[in-house]
């Protein structure tokens, strides 16, 4: 009998490196293919390809997904608005579906029988994962070795790894569950668990404390053509260099901290730390543009469609015919949303300093209440009369009046 080939969405964190020897144990010395997307995750991708041999994986893919991430998923997530329950940007949730994909890919390519990942019973990702291989390779069997395994903590998983020489970086003295791509950083576990207890500082991993940041504000000039942003103080840049910029002098000025209390797919309410620098200075950004450009009924409409938008990415359905129809209707409403914003960084804080656009339909002289103003002041009675005609009439009917 043939072994198992198992491909191994592997990060390098506790889990999927105590995750290779219990997977070779328990389906008897299975092939295991340890497969890493780079989503721009700064921690743990050193000498990742020696850690996965060592610990018990024939074979070890690397893959760089960051243009695709940011141009396919993150793009689409901004121009839609998609903020899950009004604060997430999403970062972990959009990097789910890219990493499910590109394990499909690799299973495929390498005759796998069998799909892992790292994700718990309670979490969102195993959601995630899962929805996207049925979508995608609905013939190979999944492994979610955190839904059965003996380990019952954290901590059980890090004495597992010393007792085999597994190299981990999670000690019992900092047991944080950190996840990292370019759009954003999560952070849980340990203390972060008890909703009072503000997060000490040592969980944060690349924003300054808004009491520490400069004095001086950062002031920044971000371009749009069509909702992609595209230029950053007079400077073309690729979507990638862009994030990564923007990451840095928002994290610099304490901007980016999240802490949430959110409603995960799986039905309980867990409390999430957030670092998102650059995805809040653009989402800001985006929305602002928005406010100039777009026609009063599409910019409410679509803040509908920007929660619909979130919780397909939240609840694991991107690749769904859903997510496809409503980014046409996106599409659609971004062709005017070309310009520039300014804003202020400063302490944690982001301040709208200006905006301008070809296609502003901000009219100054309609606005205005000097002796510029053009709008018609006579004609706003009878548009009063008729306006409030329906409920002028509910009210003498059901008055007496």
């Amino acid at each position: 009998m043939s072994k198992e080939k198992i491909a191994l969405a592997y990060s390098g964190g506790l889990d999927t490196s105590v995750m290779i020897k219990w997977l070779k144990d328990k389906y008897n010395g299975a092939e295991i293919v340890a497969v890493t997307g780079n989503l721009g995750q700064q921690k743990e991708i050193e000498n990742l390809e020696s850690k996965a041999i060592a610990t018990g994986a024939s074979k070890f893919q690397f893959l760089d997904l960051r243009k695709e991430f940011v141009e396919e998923y993150i793009w689409r997530a901004l121009k839609a608005g998609a903020l899950y329950e009004d604060v997430y940007p999403l970062a972990t949730a959009l990097g789910r579906p890219l990493l499910a994909k590109a394990l499909v890919d690799s299973a495929l390519a390498e005759d796998c029988t069998m799909l892992a990942h790292g994700c718990t019973g309670k979490g969102n990702d195993q959601v995630r994962f899962e929805v996207t291989f049925a979508s995608l390779a609905p013939h190979l069997k999944v492994l979610a070795p955190l839904r059965e395994w003996e380990f019952t903590s954290r901590e059980a998983e890090i004495a597992y790894a010393l007792e085999h020489n597994i190299p981990v970086s999670a000690t019992k003295k900092s047991p944080y569950s950190i996840d990292e791509n370019i759009w954003g950083i999560s952070i849980e576990c340990g203390v972060l668990e008890d909703p009072m207890v503000a997060p000490p500082e040592d969980a944060y991993q690349i924003t300054t404390s808004p009491e520490n940041a400069p004095n001086t504000p950062s002031v920044v000039d971000i371009e749009f053509e069509q909702g992609v942003p595209v230029a950053l103080d007079g400077k073309k840049m690729s979507g990638l260099d862009l994030i990564i910029r923007l990451n840095e002098i928002g994290a610099a000025n304490g901007v980016g901290r999240l802490d949430m209390i959110e409603n995960r797919v799986v039905g309980i309410k867990s409390r999430e730390i957030y670092e998102a620098p650059a995805a809040t200075i653009l989402h800001f950004a985006h929305r602002e543009l928005e406010r100039l450009t777009l026609e009063k009924s599409v910019f409410q409409y679509k803040k509908n469609i920007s929660q619909d938008y979130a919780n397909i990415i939240y609840n694991g359905t991107w690749f769904s015919p859903m997510r496809t129809a409503l980014d046409a209707f996106v599409t659609e409403t971004q062709k005017p949303v070309t310009g520039l914003v300014r804003l202020k960084l400063y302490k944690g804080g982001v301040t709208l300093l200006g905006r301008n656009s070809p296609y502003s339909l901000y009219n100054e002289e309609l606005a205005t209440y000097t002796e510029a103003d053009t709008f018609n002041h006579k004609a706003a009675a009878g548009f009063i009369h008729l306006y409030g005609l329906g409920l002028k009439t509910f009210s003498q009917v059901h008055s007496g009046k």
